[in-house]
């Protein structure tokens, strides 16, 4: 039985790496409860946000409330739009963007 369950959600786009296990898993967990990769991670991070008591008291620290977010966040459609410049299609594989920035390396 799987431990999280997985609705849909509304979403930003944000570019984060994880290690190439951790994806892979990431990947087989999405197939196992038959949901996307992204509704995975986002329950997963949810989960382990509330479980963890000493992060719940960080959450209500003024230190919290000032911290800089270091999450590079995508801007939408509507907002590339309005800057005058679109970027090249990037190529899908096996759910994963690739981008020059971003690459695997295999040993």
């Amino acid at each position: 039985m799987p431990l999280l369950e997985i609705n849909l959600s509304h979403y930003i786009n944000a570019l984060v790496r994880l290690d190439e296990s951790t994806a892979e898993q990431v990947d087989q967990y999405a197939a196992f409860v038959h949901a996307p990769a992204d509704d995975v991670v986002d329950k997963a991070l949810n989960y382990v946000f509330s479980k963890d008591r000493d992060f719940q008291d960080f959450l209500k620290t003024p230190q919290a409330k000032q911290l800089a977010s270091t999450l590079r966040v995508r801007k939408g459609p509507n907002q590339d739009a309005k800057d005058g410049a679109e970027e090249p299609a990037k190529k899908l594989v096996a759910g994963v963007e690739s981008t020059p920035s971003v690459r695997a390396v295999k040993a």
